[in-house]
């Protein structure tokens, strides 16, 4: 089972808005022993969606999608979903009832009385339309729920209200996963270096310690850094320090520049 990511809006695409789901939720995983796996970018485009849906709907994987599911013309995530899963959309009756206690509780506070019938409030219940099935996800800041659909999580775009709901998501329902698998994580700066001529080295070391992955982060430098490769190894702690020996040492036979960093 892998973590994936779906950040749904025209506005990350086109530059309006700078996306800050993405770290979030690597840091969200990584608090609790986990890692995305994935993470795709879509506009807002309704066949692209469901494309997108229809393909990880088909996996087993845990999917947080982050974007279009509330009430104006470009919101087609909830439709997409349904669409996806050949479901039809129903109104959700609880989820209904939270739209309507929000619109009294906004009144209240602005000294009126609501009148829930107007066509404004009674589109706002378009909130609540979720594929058959769907389960709801309770939304702290305002009380609108996202939905649920098997292991995928529809949540708003707005990371205040998006990111405790990611939060409750992984605490309610997937706490068995928490910090399953222990990982840690060695690394090096070789200076002045040919990727290429380390690659080698990299092979061997991923085919001694199969719980051990290689990374290599090259960079040109700046005024403040030489010419670099971030080298190290990550995975399995048992493994992980017998590797990164082997690799140190290699450098060393190599006569490579180097620092340890972690």
């Amino acid at each position: 089972m892998t973590i994936g990511l779906i950040i749904i809006g025209d506005e990350i695409l086109s530059g309006k808005r700078t996306d800050q789901h993405f770290p979030k939720v690597v840091q969200l995983l990584a608090a609790r022993g986990l890692q995305l796996g994935w993470a795709e970018y879509v506009g807002d485009d309704p066949a692209r969606i469901v494309a997108t849906l229809k393909r990880t709907f088909a996996t087993k994987d845990i999917v947080f999608s982050c974007g279009g599911i509330g009430a104006t013309p470009d919101d087609h995530t909830r439709q997409a979903a349904a669409t996806a899963l050949n479901r039809p959309l129903v109104l959700h009756p609880q989820g209904a009832e939270n739209i309507r206690q929000r619109v009294l509780q906004m009144a209240r506070e602005a000294g009126q009385q609501a009148d829930l019938d107007t066509p404004e409030n009674l589109h706002r219940l378009t909130m609540a339309e979720f594929a058959a099935g769907a389960e709801l996800i309770p939304n702290p800041y305002n009380n609108v729920a996202g939905f649920a659909l098997g292991t995928h999580y529809f949540l708003p775009g707005f990371p205040v209200m998006a990111w405790p709901m990611i939060e409750w998501v992984l605490d309610t329902h997937h706490a068995d996963l928490f910090n399953r698998e222990p990982r840690t994580e060695r690394a090096t700066l070789v200076y002045e270096a040919a990727e290429s001529a380390l690659t080698p080295l990299m092979v061997e070391i991923e085919a001694a310690w199969p719980g051990v992955r290689v990374f290599s982060l090259p960079s040109v430098g700046d005024a403040q850094t030489r010419r670099h490769i971030e080298l190290g190894v990550k995975g399995n702690p048992e493994q992980v320090d017998a590797a990164f020996a082997y690799l140190c040492a290699a450098l060393d036979a190599l006569h490579v520049e180097y620092e340890k960093t972690a």
